[in-house]
């Protein structure tokens, strides 16, 4: 992303900011893992969405004065040589500049005394804060610790929601996001047909994976956008399985619930296939109802949907395919078949946290997933695509990847080839 899109993002977000208000982001700590050894470091994603920056121990304070007077000023970290020679180069203000838009910069050690300063001389009466937490019990951030002080040392100034105001900018995507998911599913779609070509009865879960985290890593060191569901037979019925540790018999489905990310952008791509390369009839049966179901969703899609009618009408109208397949006596009974919701948004995050739209209007990216567990066959799996809303209907910006039975049974009987993928190396 160039930083003119970040400079519009804020912009956005200061034009919903009331007068006389102070904001401040934080880009977010390591986190310990043990001992000496940290989690890779994962910048929180409404400050990435504003900046472009993915430094740790970073902050954004930002004033908005009368009318539609700003002053926005980046805190980073200082040049540290020793640190520097054991976990990389830290940006320079310059990097920061040209990636952010922003000029004014100082380093981390400033902002208490500029905030102090600036809270404290009475020309301020709101402060936007990010204070999200997804359970009450996750720990607290440096914006909870933050409003902790604030609330001591300085109780006049109202706290106000940023990450009200954030959710509700990234609920809609721009030309340029929209560019960058489909870049990812390209990526996407490369990583699945390997596996796929690769497939083959007694392989292992964790071969699979391998597989699809050697292609994505052909195309950049980011890896996966989120960790990979990979499963085989009765893991199939594990909703999100991890273990990687079951083998593939002969006969059994092989679930994928995938995706890569290109420019921060993530998508979220399932499919479903025997690992034999050849549905059998059951498998074939109940695949051709979440095709159906799919199809038909993706026929529908338009501005002014309700959102929930989405995930209602995905379990209303695969309830009538599995009746009409003889699998089901009532469609009301899919609830036994059908486990999950059907729709969740996409973008910054696998699972998008933007304001929850009533109706739905062009630019939204949500998916459309249709999943089916039948543990009597011994048959999980889910078709998993990601729509794209336009001015007059909707875009599968994932049909590049095969979905329908024909097309997956011809990918997998082509073999494996690296150069597939447009990359110069080895048949393997």
């Amino acid at each position: 992303m160039k930083k003119e899109f970040y400079q519009g993002n804020r912009n956005r977000m200061y034009q919903k900011m009331k007068p006389y208000s102070l904001l401040v982001m934080f880009s977010g700590k390591e986190v310990r893992k043990t001992n000496d050894e940290y989690y890779p470091f994962y910048a929180d994603r409404n400050f990435l969405y504003l900046t472009g920056l993915e430094s740790k121990e970073f902050i954004l304070l930002v004033r908005k004065d009368s009318g539609e007077e700003i002053n926005e000023k980046v805190y980073i970290l200082p040049p540290d040589p020793l640190k520097e020679r054991w976990t990389g180069r830290r940006m320079k203000p310059q990097q920061v500049e040209e990636m952010s838009g922003i000029g004014n910069l100082s380093y981390v050690q400033e902002f208490e005394k500029d905030f102090h300063k600036l809270a404290s001389e009475g020309n301020y009466q709101y402060l936007y804060l990010d204070l999200f937490k997804e359970d009450f019990e996750d720990r607290d951030l440096p914006a909870h610790q933050l409003l902790l002080r604030a609330a001591a040392a300085y109780p006049y100034l109202q706290i106000e929601n940023a990450n009200a105001i954030v959710r509700e900018l990234r609920t809609i995507k721009q030309p340029c996001e929209i560019e960058a998911m489909r870049e990812a599913e390209k990526i996407t779609r490369a990583g699945i047909t390997a596996m796929m070509k690769a497939s083959k009865p007694g392989m292992y879960e964790y071969q699979y994976k391998a597989v699809f985290d050697y292609v994505l890593g052909q195309y950049g060191p980011q890896g996966p956008a989120f960790p990979s569901i990979i499963s085989a037979g009765e893991n199939n019925f594990c909703i999100h399985y991890y273990s990687y540790t079951g083998q593939a018999k002969d006969g059994d489905m092989v679930l994928n619930d995938v995706g890569a990310w290109y420019d921060h952008l993530m998508n979220d791509v399932s499919r479903g296939w025997p690992c034999n390369g050849k549905y059998n009839e059951k498998q074939r049966l109940l695949y051709e109802c979440a095709l159906k179901t799919s199809n038909h969703m993706f026929g529908m899609i338009k501005p002014g949907m309700l959102m929930a009618e989405v995930d209602a009408e995905i379990r209303r109208y695969n309830g009538l395919m599995l009746k009409d397949a003889g699998v089901l006596e009532r469609p009301e009974e899919t609830g036994a078949y059908m486990w999950h919701g059907g729709a969740h948004h996409v973008g910054f995050d696998v699972h998008d946290a933007i304001c929850p739209p009533k109706r739905i209007t062009p630019g939204m990216v949500f998916c459309v997933d249709v999943g089916i567990y039948h543990e009597e066959w011994g048959i999980g799996f889910r078709l998993e695509d990601n729509c794209l809303v336009t001015e007059d209907g909707c875009e599968n910006l994932s049909a590049i990847t095969p979905r329908t039975i024909e097309e997956i049974e011809d990918t997998m009987q082509k073999g494996y080839f690296a150069a597939d993928y447009g990359k110069d190396m080895e048949h393997i």
